[in-house]
């Protein structure tokens, strides 16, 4: 996400702290090529132009040009419009008033619609306590009530039996009263939508809305259209006055222009970003924190929220005991692993890390997920006593241990050799934190 937009914006303004004192023509030169990298991630012309009148005016007031760190005024300035620009605050769901709260997700076909419902009820379950309801109301294109009615298996979430052969506004009706009568506080309803923008759509959702009357509605956007999303985003919200936006797809190739165009044109805010196609991939947007990324400062705190949430307090102090007491088997090492694909993928991680886009572009870093795979494969290959004991490990152990694993004896091999050396950095950690001062173990794989 954002990651060209970030090294040439990166770019720009490391040419800016390399001089003591700036000029108006540093100034506008900077904020020429700021433009040139706005445009070519898809932002919005009108969007640019205003953004860039406001950081101007402000970079060359007298405060700036007179500070002892100019280049560092005229980057906060950047980071705070960005902010502005694509909202300001972290918005939050309506989620007060009537019971139950309903949210209405709209949207064209193709934009993730009917997954991203069942993402934001596990994301309601599982982060806001809520008792989700999904309502199928979908009955144009095939198989759809039948793969809301799959997600809603696999989250665990109670899925309204819609037929094919309903009229949607019903299934919207009646759902929201068996939602009332069973005790669920929240509806998502999941409507139909069209390869492209139609009257009898626009139609079909203003009536479920006028009978319905949600709390939310959500337009599901695909990020990889870029301007599209942004026209698309206006279209819905001239017709129904949207509350929101849910910006799918962002963690593949997306260059960023929708996120940073969306509020601007529309003035409503983005919720919720997608970042991958595994159910728990729905992020809160937090505008404050993307601008941050953009301009390679790094997200710490949506990092150290990722790892509150992978981390089990108990376990972690079970964990530091066994380090201190030098005890940490390979069924420990697997376990850590877990912990940390549970966070999500590494590049996804480590991007989150301030100044990561320059090392991995001065590096050429190439990070293989498929490593954590089939190292967990090799130990989940190993039996419980093996796990325990690696020293056991002779020659014909290590070759099955490779056939099941589908690896090789020289990868079998490595992993032991790796796991025996951080055994050995534990030990002297450990003798540290007996001498002088108390370390905390078990934050190196937490």
């Amino acid at each position: 996400m954002f990651e060209n937009l970030s090294e040439k914006i990166s770019a720009v303004f490391k040419k800016l702290k390399g001089r003591g004192h700036l000029t108006e023509e540093h100034i506008n030169q900077a904020l020429k090529e700021v433009k040139l990298a706005l445009l070519e991630a898809d932002v919005n012309y009108k969007v640019v132009k205003e953004f860039l009148n406001r950081v101007k005016e402000k970079a060359l007031g007298q405060e700036v040009m007179r500070s002892l760190t100019p280049a560092q005024q005229v980057i906060k300035i950047v980071r705070d419009e960005l902010t502005l620009l694509m909202g300001g605050t972290t918005p939050e769901l309506n989620l007060k008033g009537k019971v139950p709260a309903v949210l209405m997700l709209v949207g064209l076909q193709g934009s993730g619609k009917t997954t991203t419902c069942a993402k934001l009820a596990k994301f309601l379950k599982e982060k806001r306590g809520r008792h989700p309801f999904l309502v199928p109301a979908d009955v144009y294109r095939p198989a759809a009530i039948e793969q809301l009615q799959k997600l809603g298996e696999q989250i665990k979430v109670p899925v309204y039996p819609s037929k094919p052969n309903q009229n949607p506004v019903e299934i919207c009706l009646q759902a929201v009263n068996e939602a009332r009568q069973k005790g669920y506080d929240t509806v998502i309803i999941d409507t139909a939508g069209r390869l492209h923008i139609d009257e009898k759509m626009m139609e079909e959702l203003k009536q479920i809305k006028s009978h319905i009357v949600p709390q939310e509605i959500l337009l599901v956007a695909d990020a990889m259209t870029g301007q599209d999303a942004v026209n698309v985003a206006k279209s819905f919200n001239e017709a129904l006055d949207l509350t929101g936006v849910i910006l799918t797809k962002m963690e593949g190739d997306a260059r960023g222009g929708a996120a940073l165009s969306i509020k601007a044109v529309t003035q409503k805010p983005i919720k919720f970003i997608g970042v991958g196609e595994k159910l728990d991939a729905l992020e809160v947007f937090h505008p404050d924190r993307v601008a941050s990324r953009i301009l390679g400062m790094g997200d710490v705190l949506s990092l150290i929220e990722k790892a509150q949430e992978a981390i089990d307090v108990e376990k972690a102090k079970e964990l530091e005991k066994k380090l201190r007491r030098n005890e940490f088997t390979l069924e420990d090492f697997r376990d850590q692993l877990r912990r940390i694909r549970k966070m999500g993928s590494l590049e996804q991680i480590l991007s989150m890390l301030p100044g990561f886009g320059q090392l991995k572009q001065l590096k050429n870093i190439q990070i293989d997920e498929r490593q954590l795979v089939r190292i967990e494969a090799i130990i989940n290959s190993m039996t419980k006593e093996e796990r325990l004991r690696p020293e056991i490990i002779n020659g014909s152990r290590r070759r099955r241990i490779a056939k099941g694993s589908g690896t090789t004896v020289q990868e079998v091999n490595r992993l032991l050799k790796e796991y025996a050396q951080m055994k050995k950095m534990i030990k002297r950690f450990t003798k540290m934190g007996k001498k002088g001062k108390r370390i905390n173990l078990s934050s190196l794989f937490s």
